[in-house]
């Protein structure tokens, strides 16, 4: 099965430093035993995080990592592979924006999230605050399989209300029609805290996926 990587840091560097910036550096590909554990070539890992040093950049290239070229938001489509996305601590509206650009069976099925738990979300924020600004985390939560990252006693605070997300194709099927009907794009007019930096004027913009027969 081809299997893509897909990287938004969350404003975390790949660089070794302090504890709160060297979630990338323990999660990298070189740490996996390619025993235990299917390796991603570097060439189908796509990383970005706009504030990305110069020193930074230049690492990631040197490791063979592919950077968008472009701040897409979490816009980010899949195609016909599986795609793992690595959003470590990053703001809701990211984990919103990618289900958007991927509202569609087929799409959402390919998708697999290691992030922000979304029951965590969904606990933490009032319903009429998670429906009004972030509606695709609040309609897929139905249609989401989820269970907490492993926790290790070493990077307690890492990866703490971490899970693994997915998506089965059956559980998408059960829920309503008129779920999938409304596919506006986000804007967050009305949201008071968002934990995104947004992309320059003049970036192309994109597009959901298209809808599933």
């Amino acid at each position: 099965m081809l299997i893509n990587l897909a990287s938004f840091l969350g404003v975390r560097s790949p660089l070794p430093a302090e504890p709160s910036r060297t979630e990338p550096s323990r999660a990298g590909p070189a740490r996996a035993d390619p025993r235990s554990a299917p390796q991603v070539p570097p060439s189908q890992c796509f990383v970005f995080d706009p504030a990305f040093s110069e020193q930074e950049l230049a690492l990631l290239g040197e490791l063979g990592l592919r950077l968008l070229p472009e701040n897409e938001e979490g816009k980010h489509r899949v195609g016909e592979a599986a795609t793992l996305f690595y959003m470590i601590h990053c703001g809701k509206a990211l984990y919103n924006n990618l289900l958007w650009s991927n509202w569609a069976l087929g799409a959402l099925s390919r998708v697999v999230i290691i992030g922000n738990s979304f029951r965590g979300i969904e606990e933490r924020l009032l319903s009429r605050i998670l429906e009004r600004d972030y509606s695709y985390i609040a309609k897929v939560l139905k249609g989401t399989e989820e269970i907490a990252f492993p926790t290790h006693p070493q990077y307690t605070d890492t990866f703490n209300d971490t899970s693994i997300h997915w998506f089965p194709l059956q559980k998408l099927k059960e829920l309503s029609g008129e779920v999938w009907e409304f596919v506006q794009e986000p804007t967050y007019e009305d949201c008071e805290d968002l934990e995104i930096i947004r992309r320059e004027e003049g970036g192309s913009p994109p597009r959901p996926a298209a809808p599933q027969p």
